[in-house]
């Protein structure tokens, strides 16, 4: 039986998103252009991102209303 060490795959993608925004930060950071257009993305990132983010909670609801719809279909069948 194997054991569960507490990783899932939700812990790992979650870091592995996580890496990449402060990877991409660090990149911004140092890259060799100006603050104004450096401030200027992070500007452009933060509204995309809020972007994105507003529409999670919409394809959330759509996800569980397919899952519902396809558990009921199932139960039916027997």
């Amino acid at each position: 039986m194997s054991q569960n060490n507490g990783v899932g795959a939700g812990t790992v993608l979650f870091a592995f998103l996580a890496g990449a925004a402060v990877g991409g930060v660090v990149a911004l950071l140092y890259a060799p252009q100006a603050g104004h257009k450096t401030r200027e993305k992070f500007l452009d990132m933060g509204e995309d991102a809020r972007e994105k983010m507003g529409r999670i909670p919409q394809a959330v609801r759509d996800a569980e209303r397919a899952a519902v719809a396809s558990f009921n279909e199932t139960m039916k069948k027997g």
